[in-house]
This record gives C-alpha cells, structure tokens and sequence, in this order.
C-alpha cells in the first residue's frame, strides 16, 4: 500500500490504528499518534482528531483528515494518476518539502519511476 506520495500506508500509524480491534489499545495508539504528529509538525491535535483511515488511495474508505487536505494527494488526483512517480513535474515543490519530512519516499518513487 503505497500513497500517492511515497508513504507506506501499511506502516503508518494511524491505519495501524484504525485496523486495531481493540479500543483501548487503539485509543493508546492514538494518543501516540498526536505526540508525534504535534511534535513534528508543531499541530495541537487530540486524539479524538485522528480519524480513520484505510489510505489514501482507498476508493469510497475511510480517510484521515490530514489525507483529506493532503495538497499532494489532491494534485494527484486533479492530475488523474497513480502516483507522484507518474507525473511530468516529479520533484515538485511539494514533494520536495515531503521529502524532507521522510526521505524515504522519494526513494520509493524513484523506483516506480525506473520501472515506467
């Protein structure tokens, strides 16, 4: 499962999260979510704020709120591809600033770029 911009979405915490059958330990996961996520991108969330999500990509699923707003995954799908790797800008401002934030998936596209 490979967002649109790079990120393993099989890791991610927050579809970890929502594929948890446990709610304490789903809330837990939660409240560790926020940690991370106000302390990388200076938010003030709760973990009430962290919704559902099945990934980016996921037609009709659940999607988390900062995947809703996402400008990449927006750009994408105005573009109607598969994935950054695919588009004739790859290396956009935005990615750019992505990829500061997780190197990683710029790796990850670069791949799917070779493979095109």
């Amino acid at each position: 499962m490979l967002a649109y911009c790079g990120l393993r979405c099989d890791t991610c915490p927050i579809h970890l999260a929502t594929m948890e059958k446990d709610e304490d330990r789903r809330f837990e996961m939660r409240v560790s979510i926020v940690e991370q996520i106000n302390k990388q991108y200076g938010k003030d969330l709760l973990p009430e704020d962290i919704s559902d999500c099945d990934g980016c990509k996921a037609k009709g699923g659940k999607l988390f709120n900062g995947c809703i707003q996402c400008e990449i995954r927006k750009c994408v799908l105005h573009r109607n591809l598969e994935s950054c790797a695919y588009c004739d800008d790859f290396g956009c401002q935005k990615l750019q600033e992505h990829f500061c934030l997780d190197p990683d998936s710029l790796s990850r596209l670069e791949e799917l770029r070779q493979n095109i």
